[in-house]
């Protein structure tokens, strides 16, 4: 309510919103080796609000019951409270209905959901799976092992000199006929590139190619609405988006998630069950088998109502201003790359991942880390785009809406001091 009012009363700014929503944050409040955190590392995960940690902990202290199985008023409320935080999040990415928002552990069992559940039924020798070398290995290990049992292959575009997909190689690639589903990211989680959704999905369709949409970074920050991106399948991860871990969704067209044969097999997700075979419920319960995971799904609804009390649209700015004074900061900075387009309609993303020549990225994130400041290090689960860049690890700082133009210029001297450590040693 707070968070609700202080929206409403104010334009948001960079600095007014981060400010305004910092004590909603309590892993904010801490020192890391007596400094002041200053925490980039949200591409990987957020930090959880209060009132996520609250709607957690009231569903295990008063109505901690199985759902969907008992008729007692504990099991009720918690069915009641798992189905209402489904409708929030599926109402949050535009779905026109919550039938069609299936509850996974990640956005990483969604893709292997559609991968398995699809791919196996649709897959045959000679079709192709289309991705980018920029996606993350969950977007590529799973279609690597359906691609092995059905004897498709899966195939790779590049990159724009920009480092953004290259879209009118996937229209080549499409053209050509073998295409039967294309799997790509959003925006980029080191790249940071925003795809042009629409006008991919529109090639797809013309082609007759499925299209899933990885949007574990889009979520967090952009307003989505699934019916204007245009794809088949959309897959994210609530943890990097205020909420907790073990819980994503896959959103799925309905008549595509209607074909779809199960992925696993369990109760929850049947119809009737004899001794020598089974028939299965309708979505989403057909891909939800057995308990769920009820608290993380109360607290991804939770999530989604703080994100919306705010504003995505006042989300998307803040990242848009910060993301491009984190870009130009480090542009600034001699020796250092920065990869992906500029800050701009392609790059709506805060994040940013670079490189200092001469120096591993975990050497500098190290010494970052003894100054308070927490960046990310390695291939971040991309190494086919780390061999395209030519490299083999980069670092990467990733604010979010509780991170102010102050932290980082803060985080940009903590750098240019890191560096020059070395550059003296």
């Amino acid at each position: 309510a707070a968070v609700r009012a202080a929206a409403a009363a104010a334009p948001p700014t960079t600095a007014s919103l981060a400010d305004r929503v910092r004590p909603d944050f309590p892993a904010l409040a801490q020192e890391v080796g007596g400094r002041p955190l200053l925490y980039l590392d949200s591409g990987a995960t957020s930090q959880k609000p209060v009132s996520v940690l609250r709607a957690m902990d009231a569903y295990y202290e008063r109505d901690n019951a199985n759902v969907h199985r008992g008729v007692h008023a504990l099991a009720a409320r918690a069915t009641a409270s798992y189905e209402s935080a489904r409708a929030r999040v599926a109402a949050f990415i535009g779905a026109s209905s919550d039938r069609d928002l299936v509850f996974t552990r990640n956005a990483t069992e969604g893709i292997n959901i559609v991968a398995h559940a699809w791919g196996l039924a649709n897959l045959k020798p000679g079709d192709e799976i289309l991705v980018s070398v920029a996606e993350h290995h969950s977007n590529l290990v799973p279609w690597q092992l359906v691609a092995a049992r059905t004897g498709a292959r899966v195939r790779a575009v590049g990159l724009t000199p920009t480092q953004e997909i290259d879209v009118g190689a996937v229209r080549d690639a499409l053209h050509e006929g073998r295409v039967k589903i294309v799997a790509l990211q959003h925006v980029g989680n080191v790249t940071g590139a925003l795809l042009p959704a629409a006008a991919v999905a529109d090639i797809c369709r013309a082609a007759g190619a499925r299209l899933l949409l990885d949007c574990c970074q889009s979520l967090p920050g952009l307003p989505l609405d699934v019916a204007a991106l245009g794809a088949d399948w959309v897959v994210a991860s609530a943890h990097k988006a205020c909420g907790p871990t073990g819980i994503g969704l896959l959103w799925g067209k309905p008549d595509v998630l209607e074909a779809m044969p199960p992925f696993m097999g369990g109760g929850e997700m049947i119809d009737h069950v004899g001794i020598e075979s089974s028939t299965f419920a309708p979505p989403p319960a057909r891909f939800e088998p057995g308990t769920p995971p009820i608290a993380e799904a109360i607290g991804f609804g939770a999530a989604v109502d703080y994100l919306n009390a705010i504003g995505m649209d006042a989300v998307a700015r803040h990242e848009a201003e910060v993301g491009g004074l984190l870009y130009e900061g480090l542009r600034s900075i001699n020796g250092v790359t920065v990869y992906g387009p500029p800050p701009g309609p392609t790059r709506p993303a805060a994040l940013a991942s670079f490189n200092v020549s001469g120096l591993h990225a975990t050497d500098i994130s190290t010494l970052l880390d003894g100054a308070g400041v927490a960046v990310r290090s390695g291939h971040h689960c991309a190494q086919p785009l780390h061999a395209a860049l030519g490299v083999s690890a980069s670092a990467r700082a990733s604010p979010y809406i509780y991170t102010s133009a102050g932290e980082v210029d803060a985080f940009l001297g903590e750098l240019k001091s890191a560096i020059q450590f070395f550059r003296d040693a």
